[in-house]
């Protein structure tokens, strides 16, 4: 008897393993293809969100273009298209300190605070690694002296676990402009300021938008005329947020006026 039930024991688990293994590949299986699809499943949404990335950019320059248009334009209004589901989109005023100043003419400043417009995305989507800078327009520099230049600063940056694409204006001064005026010799300088603001601080995700810039304001103000130095130059330093840069002009005349125009460019949607 003994014997006999030793037999069928080893039948039953003969019988058995063939069950056993087919569930244990099964289940393996299972589990595989749900590794696979998790993994499939975030590939995918990264490669969404570096879309969105890339699409974000090339709104920033459209946005970039309707600014430009409708900065000297009274009561201009002009659009970009935005899409952010990744991401979000905020409109961010009066962040960034602006200081203008003209030295050996104290009276010739400016100071005041603008606005920036900026993107951030988790690097779960885009990572560019630590650190990373690069300008999609613009530079470094506070201050422009030429129309070629850009106007605009679009910075991307990789800061902790986000990248942000940041846009703001800085400064243009354009001249001298010499004209004669009673027998004098006057030197025109014109220092422009795009003040980029909004309404208030607002942060847009997972929506479709047109993101408007509308002028609300153009004001000038002169200074001088004031004589020119014996050395024939001045020095204007403007300082954003917390960079600084400085451009020397040569001046041919007498006498000295310069033309400050601030544009006030309200953001919205």
């Amino acid at each position: 008897m003994e014997g006999k039930t030793a037999i069928e024991r080893l039948r039953k688990t003969r019988a058995m393993s063939p069950a056993v293994s087919m569930v244990i590949i099964t289940a393996s299986t299972i589990v595989m293809v749900l590794i696979a699809s998790i993994y499939a499943y975030q590939v995918l949404e990264r490669q969404r969100g570096a879309s969105e990335f890339d699409a974000v950019k090339k709104s920033f320059i459209a946005f970039d273009d309707a600014v430009r248009d409708v900065a000297l334009d009274k009561r201009g209004s002009r659009s970009a298209r935005f899409t952010v589901s990744y991401g979000v989109l905020k409109l961010v005023p009066n962040a960034l300190f602006l200081s203008i100043n003209v030295d050996d003419y104290p009276n010739v400043n400016y100071n005041d605070t603008v606005g920036y417009v900026r993107y951030e995305i988790p690097t779960d989507y885009v990572n560019l690694g630590s650190g990373y800078k690069e300008y999609i327009l613009g530079d470094n520099k506070t201050v422009v002296t030429s129309i070629t230049e850009d106007l605009c600063c679009a910075l991307i940056e990789q800061e902790s676990e986000s990248v942000h694409l940041t846009l703001y204006y800085r400064v243009r001064i354009m001249g001298p402009t010499t004209v004669q005026v009673n027998g004098s010799t006057v030197n025109y300088v014109e220092i422009l300021v795009v003040k980029l603001t909004a309404a208030r601080f607002s942060a847009f995700k997972e929506a479709d938008f047109d993101l408007t810039a509308k002028n609300v304001g153009i004001t000038t103000q002169s200074f001088g005329p004031y004589a020119v130095d014996e050395d024939g130059s001045v020095t204007v330093t403007v300082t954003l947020g917390e960079t600084t840069s400085s451009v020397d002009i040569d001046l041919n005349g007498e006498y000295v006026v310069f033309n400050l125009v601030i544009a006030r460019v309200s953001v919205g949607v």
